[in-house]
């Protein structure tokens, strides 16, 4: 998951200066440069960054200047950067990860970076997971009984099952194991026409060959890497495919 970050400087080797440090940082995506404070403001509204890198003296407003904005509703984390140390107290009274005092080096620019890299990832865990309870909450009392039928069958019989209750479904060559509460049935068919079948509010894959249930998702956490491990009610843990990043967030970030 990468750090959607923007600077904020009046100077242009400043901003040149902190462009080229991320360039360093894997995990950071740099979406924008603003020169001056209302150039900043609209940015953060318009942009939504996770980060930002913001001087406090600068034209048409100053850093906290910035910060008062209504109309931003997710405000990102803040690190400070500037050559004036009468502000530290000030920032962190607005809630900022770090204060940069001008000129610092790589290592303290990194300590800093670090840490908001870890505040970032603790907020996006919280935030899955108050999700995960909502979409929870929202789907308990609307089952309909009848509604996505599957027939398996079991030492001998055959029996239907309601797909809403099957907790993931795992691809075993060609058939499929579905995993339910305390039992697991195989059945022949594809991850695809299975899929193409589910409730897609509720079923999300997150690999080629793993299909979850969001009712029976505990929890979330960002493992790195662009994996998520699923933690489900039944202590089972379950990691997604990086190619199904994406997938992840926008199911997520749905809900």
């Amino acid at each position: 998951m990468k750090i959607r970050t923007l600077i904020v400087d009046d100077e242009p080797l400043a901003r040149r200066r902190l462009n080229s440090l991320l360039q360093k940082a894997e995990m950071v995506e740099v979406i924008g440069e603003c020169k001056n404070g209302r150039e900043a403001k609209q940015a953060i509204q318009d942009k939504k960054p996770d980060l930002v890198f913001l001087d406090v003296q600068m034209p048409d407003f100053n850093g906290f200047e910035v910060l008062k904005n209504e109309a931003i509703t997710d405000p990102p984390f803040i690190i400070f950067v500037t050559a004036f140390d009468e502000y530290a107290l000030k920032a962190f009274d607005v809630n900022a990860i770090d204060y940069l005092l001008k000129p610092y080096d790589e290592e303290r620019f990194f300590q800093a970076l670090t840490q908001a890299q870890k505040r970032i990832e603790e907020k996006t865990q919280s935030r899955l997971h108050n999700q995960l309870q909502q979409i929870s909450e929202k789907h308990h009392h609307q089952r309909e009984t009848g509604k996505n039928i599957i027939e398996v069958q079991y030492r001998g019989r055959t029996f239907t099952i309601r797909t809403e209750d099957i907790y993931w479904i795992e691809a075993d060559g060609n058939y499929l194991r579905l995993h339910m509460e305390d039992k697991k049935y195989l059945i022949r068919q594809t991850m695809q026409s299975m899929q193409d079948m589910l409730d897609s509010r509720l079923f999300l894959r997150i690999h080629r060959s793993l299909i979850v249930n969001a009712l029976f998702v505990e929890d979330t956490r960002y493992e790195g890497n662009n994996q998520y491990a699923f933690l489900m009610k039944n202590e089972a843990s379950l990691v997604s495919g990086r190619s199904f990043k994406e997938a992840v967030k926008e199911f997520l970030e749905g809900l």
